[in-house]
């Protein structure tokens, strides 16, 4: 096992680029179930015809799963990358979504203009305040904010944990790791920018990996190929890969995950 160089990374505290690994995100990053959606319908927030705004969109994939719900969606993200590969995917899915490459806490889109906004897996990326505020202002009043996240979690013994140690190895100032899917500042941000309604939700899920699949996932995560440099992400890559086949030898790996969400209404 290496030791971490720090001079091999890109730099301690730099920003993420997700663009440097739309690739692998594309194709790794398990999307959200079909069950998520068919719980968010049950509740009245997708319905067809309805317009839905999706901040920090990446790869799209709330956006697709609104759009097959006969919505009309618009996707938001900084990184244009990530938007190229998402509408190769929707193409693949035969479903039709705007991308528009802008900020989540300044989009430049029209007022009062979706009756859903959506931000998945990307709140803690934002200025949380401001993108909250942005929110308020293109929903429609009686419009709700749906935040969520999917994550794995890093039971002790698991291949997630183990996994955390590695990222950790070689990007140690990496601050995903040890979580347990539940995101509770959120609620004080829409409370702050003016939502009532408030509510959570949470249900977990096993989510399978093939080997393969697993280290693209980890490669397209913000603690290595988003911040590390190439010699370093193939370093890690390999690492990852010898230490599944010693300790973690079933191909898929079944790997336990949650999904955290919180609505709220604009009033």
């Amino acid at each position: 096992m290496s030791k971490v160089d720090p001079k091999k990374l890109r730099s301690f505290g730099a920003k993420v680029d997700f663009g440097q690994p739309a690739m692998d995100y594309s194709t790794h990053r398990a999307g959200f179930p079909p069950v998520f959606f068919e719980r968010l319908a049950q509740r009245g927030y997708l319905c067809t015809g309805l317009h839905a705004i999706d901040l920090g969109t990446g790869t799209g994939s709330l956006a697709r799963g609104m759009a097959q719900h006969g919505m009309s969606v618009i996707g938001v993200d900084p990184a244009s990358d990530l938007l190229k590969e998402a509408a190769k995917l929707d193409h693949a899915t035969g479903v039709s979504i705007r991308y528009i490459a802008a900020n989540a806490e300044e989009t430049g889109l029209p007022n009062a203009s979706a009756d859903l906004i959506t931000a998945g897996q990307c709140w803690h990326w934002f200025d949380r305040p401001r993108a909250a505020t942005e929110a308020a202002r293109l929903l429609k009043p009686g419009g709700r904010i749906v935040i969520v996240h999917f994550d794995w979690l890093p039971l002790r013994g698991s291949l997630a944990a183990a996994t955390e140690a590695l990222i950790f190895r070689f990007s140690p100032y990496w601050a995903g790791a040890g979580g347990t899917g539940l995101y509770p500042d959120w609620l004080s941000d829409l409370a702050q920018a003016g939502f009532d309604e408030i509510e959570t939700a949470s249900f977990d899920v096993i989510q399978t990996y093939s080997h393969e699949a697993w280290r693209g996932r980890i490669r397209a995560s913000a603690g290595v190929a988003a911040s590390l440099c190439t010699q370093m992400v193939l370093e890690f890559d390999a690492e990852l890969e010898a230490l599944m086949e010693m300790y973690f030898p079933d191909d898929p790996a079944r790997l336990p995950h949650r999904i955290w969400w919180v609505s709220a209404k604009r009033p």
